[in-house]
């Protein structure tokens, strides 16, 4: 067990759940999983904190479940992830011409060229939440990775600009202050959500995330190692639940219901003779409901999903065969039934489910291997590329804090047998190379944001 390394904690504010993990690496690079928490979220919509109140209850909620399975657990900085309608992303290029031109270029200089990019313009409103250098250039040569140690007189880089809402993010933060707690850093989801369910050979084939969650299907786009394009789709499992309410006359409560025990995101699939009886209101008749008809409501919003991230990949070029690692699905959403399969046919890339079990040490509970936690995985492991770059001051005492034993698994951890279901589980039990550095690759000088004020289940 490794105590020198510190605690961090993933905050993720979702639509229809927010969930409070507490993790740490151990002396492999894995994640144990200290302390887990979830609450039903009320006063978020669309990925928005609408209503502080009910957000500052619901996270406390879930840091009081967190803290009932392990009580040996101290909160007080966390890391949050950000999604939403008013997310945007821009491309902008930056150079700075070197003084010293006879030493190598250094890590200042680097961050130096990051810190310039904090300079751009954007609307009035809006709010840059990070810049995630590309590619770089020295002199002529262009394309390099990471230029620190290569000699030349004018260094630049093409930059993934995020940008947000500023009254959004200060709901957020303003949640999370009245909580008890301190914003460490926001994170965009989609890139919390690609740490955890991504390897290194991922990154370099080409891949898109997709991150079905409540109320936002989130958008990452990898391709030869760098970070693409970020959007975030304003359609999650949410509206397909309302869109079974109002279609077929029904509660909320029995249309998400419905969704997760009888739903398919293929009509083909659903047998035309299968139907579900649903009581009556008050003395009303009960109602009998097709399978195929509620397979119809979930495909038509799925498709409309699905057309969006066509939409985005073609907007970089990267749609057809371009993405070998194909499109991987996490979010609650992602365990709709058939979705594989009306994934690959809209967008003729190849799909698989992400699990966040990539960097999760054996024996954690099932409950975690969940694409519905990818996004909080994701902020710790991105906490924790903030710790080894040091580029925050982490003031952590560091308590022996073991992991508990409600967040063991009770049987004995052994190799699955190639059954259907495990296939997923098999192809990442197969040791992939550690993604050792994946934040370290976009984000090799970023500077302290938010130094004033400043989703996903079924």
């Amino acid at each position: 067990m490794n105590q020198e390394q510190p605690i961090i904690v993933g905050l993720d504010i979702g639509t229809t759940k927010i969930a409070a993990i507490a993790g740490r690496k151990n002396e492999f690079g894995k994640l144990e999983i200290l302390g887990f928490g979830r609450a039903n979220s009320n006063g978020v919509k669309h990925g928005q904190v609408l209503n502080i109140d009910e957000t500052i209850k619901a996270i406390k909620m879930a840091l009081d479940n967190c803290y009932a399975s392990n009580p040996n657990l101290s909160i007080s900085e966390v890391y949050v992830g950000i999604a939403g309608h008013h997310i945007k992303s821009l491309q902008t290029r930056g150079d700075i011409v070197r003084q010293q031109t006879e030493d190598e270029i250094t890590q200042r200089e680097i961050d130096q060229l990051v810190a310039d990019q904090y300079k751009t313009y954007i609307p009035a409103g809006d709010q840059i939440i990070d810049v995630i250098p590309q590619e770089f250039t020295v002199d002529n040569f262009q394309n390099i990775p990471n230029p620190i140690g290569y000699g030349g007189v004018k260094v630049g880089a093409n930059f993934h600009i995020i940008t947000g809402d500023k009254n959004a993010i200060r709901n957020i933060n303003r949640a999370v202050e009245k909580s008890g707690l301190c914003t460490k850093d926001l994170v965009l989801q989609p890139l919390a959500s690609a740490a955890a369910v991504m390897g290194q050979e991922d990154l370099e084939a080409g891949v898109a995330i997709v991150d079905i969650g409540g109320g936002t299907t989130d958008l990452a786009v990898f391709y030869e190692g760098i970070l693409k394009h970020t959007a975030v789709i304003p359609f999650g499992g949410e509206n397909i639940t309302n869109d079974i309410k109002t279609g077929l006359g029904v509660l909320k409560t029995q249309a998400e219901q419905m969704k997760v025990q009888f739903g398919s995101a293929l009509a083909n699939e659903a047998k035309a003779n299968a139907f579900i009886t649903i009581p009556g209101l008050r003395g009303m008749p009960a109602k009998e409901i097709s399978v195929k008809n509620l397979a119809n409501i979930i495909q038509a919003r799925m498709n409309e999903i699905m057309d969006f991230v066509t939409y985005h990949l073609k907007q970089v070029g990267l749609d057809n065969k371009m993405l070998n690692g194909g499109i991987v699905l996490t979010g609650g959403g992602s365990q709709l039934k058939h979705l594989i399969q009306l994934t690959e046919y809209i967008t003729g890339l190849s799909a698989r489910i992400g699990y966040p079990t990539e960097h999760l040490t054996a024996g954690h509970i099932e409950e975690l291997a969940k694409p519905t936690y990818s996004t909080c995985i994701g902020l710790i492991l991105k906490g924790y590329s903030d710790y080894e770059h040091n580029r925050k001051q982490f003031e952590q005492a560091y308590t022996k804090v073991e992991v508990p034993e409600g967040l063991k698994k009770t049987e004995p951890v052994e190799e699955p047998a190639a059954t259907g279901d495990s296939i997923e589980e098999e192809k990442i039990a197969k040791s992939r190379k550690s993604i050792k550095d994946f934040w370290g690759k976009f984000k090799d000088g970023i500077i302290d944001l938010f130094k004033e004020e400043e989703d996903h289940a079924l």
